[in-house]
């Protein structure tokens, strides 16, 4: 973990003054709206976008001053505490070394990056800079992943675990979720061909030593850093690194991997279909409990994470038990953990080498699919 420096002695809350860059589905659906309901630990300064239309929308929707079509203009403004980057994968390293080096904290979406030597290139940033990342894996920052862990400690042995990420159309769940999200496309020239090139270079850094990126390649590491990302951190986090991904189904857009860990396996599941439900969670067979850690869609508040139990009772029978620790969204407990480590200092818990890790187990997986002696 990175401890932070202590920035604010006083008894009432610092406000950070936020610029954010990217404003697509998840900062107007998710980010943009818990700020704003956080307003007494956040205030947005400005935000940054190469559409006008959508910084012209946002702008006016949310009471943002300030706008830009450069990051780095954005990242120059001395009044900044923080910088969100909210863009597309393969902007994540250059907007994230780019608040660095203008000595800013950085609040960047998973994943990341899609490629270990991209991400190493920001470590390298944040260790020069007086800033720090912070990783928004905020299915990590739950209230009921703590009660898992707490369970897990009288569940026996782990004989086998799944994790399984399967759900609907995002566009099923966003448009009940009352944010009213808007898509536009004013790009100016230039800028398809930019995110090309930048995503190509990821995907080369990621298959180093393969002659050609197939779609399929690219399609499968875009794959682990939408959904995978996610699922694959709380896998970590509750039950360590495997020691080898031992097989890859692939049937786009469902795909599927086996992990060895030392006394166990574990099967990831995952995949887009037109159903509309939300089915993710890490599910942990124990041999005194089973345990299942049970995500609903982030874009609609007040769905709670669970966590279900089975067991036997103490007269031999069979016990099923639900917990719900509190109704409070993964993503506002992830922003409040945030505002807390930076004024207050302490320890961020998925930082850069955190995240990194991820970025190991994708690989594990990459070689695995795509092995270089078939390529």
């Amino acid at each position: 973990m990175t401890q932070i420096p202590l920035l604010n002695t006083s008894k009432s809350p610092q406000i950070l003054k936020v610029g954010l860059i990217g404003l697509g589905e998840v900062a107007q659906a998710v980010h943009l709206p818990t700020l704003s309901l956080l307003s007494h630990l956040f205030t947005v300064v400005a935000i940054c976008d190469i559409s006008p239309a959508s910084l012209a929308h946002c702008s006016a929707k949310f009471h943002i001053p300030h706008c830009y079509t450069s990051a780095e203009e954005l990242c120059f403004r001395p009044d900044l505490d923080i910088i969100f980057v909210l863009s597309s994968d393969e902007f994540h390293a250059s907007h994230t070394i780019t608040a660095l080096q203008n000595h800013k904290h950085v609040f960047v979406e998973k994943p990341v990056s899609l490629s270990v030597a991209s991400a190493e290139r920001m470590r390298a940033a944040e260790i020069a800079s007086c800033g720090r990342v912070f990783v928004a894996y905020m299915r990590r920052y739950a209230s009921a992943l703590q009660t898992l862990l707490s369970e897990l400690k009288t569940a026996g042995d782990i004989k086998f675990a799944r994790v399984r990420d399967i759900i609907g159309p995002n566009s099923f769940f966003v448009e009940q979720s009352g944010t009213f999200p808007e898509k536009f496309e004013d790009f100016p020239a230039g800028a398809i061909d930019e995110r090309k090139a930048l995503l190509d270079a990821l995907l080369r850094e990621a298959y180093e030593g393969h002659k050609e990126v197939t779609p399929l390649m690219t399609r499968f590491c875009r794959f682990l850093g939408g959904l995978g990302s996610h699922d694959l951190s709380v896998m970590r986090e509750v039950l360590g690194m495997p020691k080898a991904c031992t097989g890859v189904s692939m049937h786009p857009p469902f795909f599927t991997a086996t992990f060895e860990y030392e006394t166990f396996a574990v099967c990831y599941e995952s995949g887009l279909d037109d159903v509309p439900r939300f089915d993710a969670h890490l599910q942990i067979y124990g041999q005194k409990k089973t345990l299942k850690l049970q995500y609903d869609t982030p874009y609609v508040k007040g769905l709670p994470v669970k966590v279900l139990v089975e067991e036997m009772t103490a007269e031999k029978g069979y016990q099923q038990r639900e917990i719900v620790p509190t109704y409070e969204d993964a993503y506002t407990a992830e922003l409040k953990q945030l505002h807390e480590t930076i004024t207050q200092g302490g320890e961020i818990k998925t930082t850069i080498t955190d995240a990194m890790k991820d970025l190991e187990i994708f690989q594990m997986i990459l070689k695995k699919a795509f092995p270089l002696d078939l390529c």
